[in-house]
């Protein structure tokens, strides 16, 4: 426990944390920030929140949380091919927890400094654990990736692999038991699940390449599956293409195949291109993405199993599914 306030608590955990931006007039101390934005490009915001027992267990390292906290949200400005430039936090907190706070605010910071954003303003306030953090990055209107802009014959591509997040949550919850999983796998498996990777650099190497783009946050064919709406397109996915981490392919394929098509947390980008940038894409990503299907006038997802076509019913992760 502690005798901070809510300000002192602000000023003493979170005013220093992160590298000062010239963009930023007037920062954490006011009723507002004041914030400059470029003539030329638009403002990209995006909020998240993540809900104790929730998006995360209560004994989770507060370091990784605090990274995982601002990652779901820069994930969202990848997608969008905008440039991280500020954020905002509220937390909500149980008690002060000084140790906790400490080690919170330095997985936020460490992040944050790597890619350059400044912590604007914040509240706190007694409660249930849960954390909110609103990002905001910088983008060209006419270039900005979107979910509407997939044509029939586009290619679809993922970053990384998938599937790795939700085979952790399923270790974590005793859903899944597999001998094959070493420690240095399930150590693996955890950072991915507790600490994603935002793909902010990729993300702005495809404007003016990908036709549309989001975040896995709810897995591939729930987020996948946004892009298909948005655009007025079908899609057809080979299973043997879906790019699966050594340690998820010590599963059974089908049961790896499941957690790639359908867990969420991965926080890798999904995107679609014209065919006639695939040489361009293999040489600028060298690796970094895999071409796992293409967009068709098919109603929904179709995936190729064993040269047979199947369509898929289920739609993925929904938080208010009663399912």
């Amino acid at each position: 426990m502690s005798d901070l306030s809510e300000f002192s608590l602000i000023q003493h955990y979170f005013e220093q944390l992160t590298a000062k931006r010239d963009d930023v007039l007037l920062g954490i101390g006011d009723d507002c920030a004041l914030l400059q934005c470029p003539e030329d490009e638009v403002l990209a915001v995006s909020i998240d929140t993540l809900v104790e027992n929730v998006h995360f267990f209560s004994d989770v390292d507060p370091e990784s949380l605090g990274h995982k906290s601002l990652a779901v949200g820069l994930s969202d400005l990848a997608a969008m091919g905008a440039k991280p430039k500020w954020f905002t936090l509220a937390l909500t907190l149980p008690e002060v927890h000084e140790v906790w706070l400490k080690k919170f605010s330095q997985g936020l910071a460490k992040l944050a400094n790597e890619f350059k954003v400044q912590l604007v303003g914040g509240d706190t306030t007694k409660g249930p654990l849960s954390i909110s953090i609103q990002v905001h990055g910088f983008v060209d209107p006419e270039k900005a990736l979107r979910r509407d802009g997939a044509q029939v014959g586009d290619l679809i591509y993922v970053t990384n692999t998938l599937g790795d997040a939700g085979a952790a949550l399923k270790l974590a919850q005793s859903e899944l038991v597999n001998e094959s999983f070493d420690n240095e796998d399930k150590r693996y498996l955890t950072r991915r699940l507790e600490c994603p990777t935002p793909r902010l650099n990729l993300g702005q190497k495809l404007i003016g390449i990908a036709s549309a783009a989001i975040d896995i946050s709810d897995g591939l064919v729930a987020d996948l599956g946004h892009i298909l709406e948005k655009s007025s397109v079908g899609s057809r996915i080979d299973l043997a293409r879906l790019p699966l981490s050594a340690s998820l392919l010590k599963l059974e394929r089908a049961e790896a195949e499941h957690l790639a098509l359908y867990s969420g947390d991965d926080y890798e980008l999904c995107f679609t291109a014209p065919a006639n940038h695939y040489t361009e894409i293999e040489d600028m990503f060298q690796g970094q993405c895999t071409r796992i299907g293409v967009i068709t006038n098919d109603d929904g997802i179709v995936v190729i199993e064993n040269d047979k076509l199947k369509s898929l019913k289920n739609k993925g992760y929904d938080h208010f599914s009663n399912s």
